[in-house]
């Protein structure tokens, strides 16, 4: 294999009309991540000398996310004249003097792996060819441009659907949008491209046809699967487009040492991290920056964005954003961390329990049915059932801060901001309004009075009046 400098071109200027969204078809999101930015991390495991993309619909947006992925490619802007012929023609502008070799990749075509490209690449070289392209059999081949042979299995040129011929359109080998060609000749006959097409477009295709009537050498490169040739150019596509890499996510971590019940019903983002010996159950969802460390249990019906789940730790039927679990926690089930929530080492967050910017302290245990919202909570406290921690006074935010060791009541409300000192306790029901100081008791009371007879006298003949009058019917008896 000849070694030859290395272009990598992106194309990402289209609109992508068939999406029907304000979102830039390239921006759309895939396993975590937009669909260029797969294109981008692929192309820079190439280890490229230049890095360009084109970019023209929605320029600033795409420009960001270009930098945001890959800091160091070069943004070139397509101008008016439309086509991915115009759209590398402008890009080879942006290489004065290049007489490698330039790969031109699609920045909705997010499947392809960093070997198929090497082997392309390789391929090419090996067979001293003006253009390798990358083709695949679809099935269904329709919204895909159709590679045309000749008698001899040579490739005579590729015809996009708009413009095929119904011999043509039931063709099933498909141009999936990437090519290697040597720098030269791109550049001479690209400026032989025209616009005579149902689009009115200049298409980068029509250079395969030029480059074999000048009797350059034409090659095609089969990709690994059907899969990795898959564009994306509506919501259908882009679902069977996530399918296939959350498939292929799954697997890598099954090899990696985690156990996943049903990969059937389990999503995991290609930016998301798992130690080995990890269980997840189904119906979750590992999402964005999720690191989930070794031992730990999550799931079923559990989604975590962004979050950190410690070793041992174990999640159930949790809903967390932004939240840090710690070794050896409990979440669960029917729990809803929001983000600021950082559960300590043995923690405890229970059954139907919301939680936000909240620090619960190692050992401390927040059982049931409560709300903990701006509040500290130190290490081995518990939080009673039905708590509600009252953080909002209608205009600002106000913290709560909870002691080590503190034992609460049933039904309590702090009414923040207050300070509930180490080792207190609350009474069932108490309104806590003033600070408690440490190994106090608060307790809010009144006295009870009990009004006999009150159900026989307005409820007759209820079922609790006549509960009642047997029950003092028979405190008659005993008393006689």
């Amino acid at each position: 294999m000849t070694d030859r400098s290395l272009a990598v071109i992106v194309l990402a200027a289209g609109q992508g009309t068939r999406m029907k969204s304000r979102t830039p078809k390239v921006l759309h999101h895939l396993g975590g991540r937009p669909l260029l930015g797969h294109v981008l991390d692929t192309a820079g495991a190439l280890d490229p000398q230049r890095l360009l993309v084109v970019v023209r619909h929605e320029r600033d947006l795409v420009a960001q996310a270009v930098t945001d992925a890959a800091p160091a490619a070069i943004v070139v802007d397509q101008d008016e004249i439309p086509g991915t012929g115009r759209a590398v023609q402008v890009a080879l502008a942006a290489l004065p003097g290049f007489d490698g070799d330039v790969l031109v990749l699609s920045g909705d075509v997010p499947l392809l792996e960093a070997d198929t490209l090497t082997s392309l690449i390789a391929s090419h070289r090996d067979a001293g060819a003006a253009v390798t392209l990358l083709s695949a059999v679809l099935e269904d081949a329709s919204g895909y441009g159709r590679v045309v042979r000749d008698a001899e299995g040579g490739v005579t040129r590729i015809v996009e659907q708009k413009d095929a011929s119904p011999a043509e359109a039931a063709l099933t080998e498909i141009n999936a949008g990437v090519y290697v060609f040597q720098a030269g000749p791109l550049r001479t006959h690209l400026d032989l491209v025209g616009t005579a097409n149902a689009q009115g477009e200049r298409y980068l295709t029509d250079v395969v046809a030029l480059l074999r009537d000048a009797r350059h050498r034409v090659a095609v490169a089969a990709a690994p699967s059907a899969d990795a040739a898959l564009g994306v150019n509506d919501r259908v596509q882009l679902s069977a487009a996530a399918a296939t890499l959350n498939a292929r996510t799954v697997r890598r971590w099954q090899l990696e040492g985690v156990t996943v019940l049903d990969p059937a019903t389990t999503w995991i983002d290609v930016t998301a991290t798992l130690a080995p010996d990890v269980t997840v159950l189904p119906n979750t969802h590992i999402l964005r920056a999720t690191a989930i460390a070794e031992g730990a249990t999550v799931g079923p019906d559990t989604s975590l964005v962004d979050c950190e789940v410690g070793e041992g730790a174990t999640v159930t039927r949790t809903d967390a954003t932004l939240a840090v679990i710690g070794a050896g926690a409990s979440v669960g089930p029917f729990a809803y961390l929001r983000p600021g929530t950082e559960l300590g080492v043995k923690g405890k967050i229970g059954t139907f329990v919301e939680t936000k910017n909240a620090v619960i302290g190692a050992n401390s245990k927040v059982p049931h049915l409560s709300y903990v919202g701006d509040a500290e909570v130190g290490t081995g406290a518990n939080i009673g059932a039905g708590t509600i921690v009252a953080n909002y006074d209608g205009v600002d935010k106000h913290r709560t801060q909870v002691g080590d060791a503190v034992r609460t009541g049933a039904h309590n409300v702090f009414v923040a901001p207050v300070r509930i000192g180490d080792g207190a306790y609350t009474g069932a029901g108490t309104v806590v309004r003033k600070d408690v100081p440490p190994g106090a008791l608060a307790v809010v009371t009144g006295s009870q009075r009990n009004v006999e007879g009150w159900v026989i006298a307005h409820r007759p003949g209820t079922a609790a009046a006549e509960a009642a009058e047997k029950a003092a019917h028979g405190s008659q008896e005993e008393d006689g």
